[in-house]
């Protein structure tokens, strides 16, 4: 049976007000992921008159006043939430309501799906779903050139990924229990512990390109900074040590997939790591460095079947030290790697 983690910490309110049979209630009541009711069991009186704001497939209709709990997880404020919906019969209200969470800055890469009208025990009412939207890389498409073409992340970018997000919108329109979850959480999930479930290979696929086009910059390879230089030769005996076993790694894959440097939790030092297909290193509670994509349609417009020209690029031209240096020092709030610190910028 799937649980849906527990979520602490501060929390954003959005109100929407309720004109129900019981209008002594003016206090109002908070709800949060972990006491709302299921949505699937919850009752809708014929007598409910304005709009709920429901997270996550979730409310209950318990008074004049009606709070709803966004954790930052996956909330408002992150914008990582994959499914918001209004109901109601009022439809000034509820369009107010529509109005302002679709023009919310903080929802500007989640994108909105569309509007359901559907009836229960005769009420009529309206679902408006948010779904995940495909993210652009942090920079032009022509700007990795020549080491990757404009032409490639027209296609890489804007037909591949599109396509995984597209896909796993349209299976979690389907799957109700796993709207709610962030990306990550998401991907834990639907791994299943090795028996994956439909969704999975759809949602690591996007987690991973957007991982992927966020380890690479224009002018990237060089060096990387002290703090994280420092702990590769820690754990490779040299950078250039490093840097061979990472180009062996792609050498040695077989068919499509993934390379990663990754931080292991429990050992508590670097390691290089491939996966297989669609596979990342979250189902594993490993803490992602750099990655780079392995699939044929990453590099053959360029490079056709040589993967080491491919790495070569990658490792001397594109890779993002300053974005591997930023995880790094985000991972140390998780592992205590004890000497060489990793100075967070």
């Amino acid at each position: 049976m799937l649980r849906r983690p527990q979520v602490d910490g501060p929390a954003h309110l959005i109100y929407a007000q309720l004109h129900t049979h019981n209008q002594d209630k003016e206090k109002p009541v908070l709800l949060t992921p972990r006491n709302v009711p299921p949505f699937s069991r919850l009752p809708f009186p014929k007598h409910a008159r304005a709009p709920t704001v429901l997270l996550n497939s979730k409310a209950s209709i318990l008074g004049r006043f009606w709070p709803v709990v966004l954790p930052p997880a996956v909330g408002l404020v992150t914008a990582a939430t994959s499914h918001l919906v209004v109901l109601g019969l009022d439809v000034s209200l509820r369009e107010s309501c529509f109005n302002f969470l679709k023009s919310s800055a903080s929802l500007s890469h989640v994108g909105w799906g569309r509007r359901r009208e559907t009836s229960h025990n005769n009420c009529r009412f309206t679902q408006v779903v948010s779904y995940y939207s495909l993210r652009s890389p942090p920079y032009k498409l022509d700007a990795l050139e020549p080491y990757i073409s404009q032409k490639t992340l027209e296609v890489h970018w804007g037909a591949h990924h599109r396509g995984y997000v597209e896909a796993l919108n349209k299976q979690l329109a389907k799957n109700d229990v796993l709207y709610g979850y962030t990306m990550d959480e998401l991907i834990r999930v639907t791994y299943n512990s090795g028996n994956p479930f439909p969704e999975f290979n759809n949602a690591a696929q996007v987690w991973n390109h957007d991982f992927f086009w966020e380890s690479m910059q224009p002018g990237g390879g060089k060096m990387p900074t002290l703090g994280l230089l420092r702990q590769i030769e820690k754990d490779f005996s040299s950078f250039d040590n490093f840097k061979e076993k990472f180009i062996e790694a792609v050498l040695t894959s077989f068919a499509s997939g993934w390379v990663w440097l990754v931080l292991k939790r429990n050992e508590k030092c670097l390691a290089i790591v491939k996966t297989s297909n669609a596979v990342n290193p979250l189902v594993w509670n490993d803490i992602p460095i750099i990655c780079l994509d392995m699939w044929e349609h990453a590099y053959y417009l360029e490079y056709k079947n040589d993967r080491s020209k491919y790495v070569n690029a990658f490792m001397n031209h594109l890779v993002s030290w300053d974005a591997a240096a930023a995880r790094m020092a985000r991972a140390q709030a998780f592992v205590n790697l004890g000497e060489p610190k990793i100075p967070v910028a």
